[in-house]
């Protein structure tokens, strides 16, 4: 099993959306704080992104699974990262 890659979330943006940068900058330290990766990728490069996502971004993802949208959920966040084991810092 590769924790890296568990241990992913993608924003769902797009390059003018206030709220969508507004999300990632919340995002920052908690994924910071439990060792998550941030990816964001822009709706708008990717058609079928945004033909499923479009009037909902910013959308925040963990492979498949919807976070939240709009406004990042920090106590749904957080309880959500607080059910992965911690990595082993060897």
């Amino acid at each position: 099993m590769n924790t890296a890659l568990e241990r992913e979330f993608t924003v769902l943006s797009r390059a003018w959306c206030h709220l969508c940068h507004d999300l990632v900058d919340a995002l920052a330290p908690l994924a910071a704080e439990f060792g998550w990766h941030v990816t964001v990728v822009d709706i708008d490069q990717h058609p079928e992104l945004e033909a499923r996502w479009d009037e909902l971004v910013p959308v925040l993802l963990h492979g498949e699974r919807e976070l939240c949208h709009y406004h990042l959920d920090i106590p749904a966040v957080r309880a959500y990262c607080a059910g992965f084991p911690l990595e082993s810092r060897a």
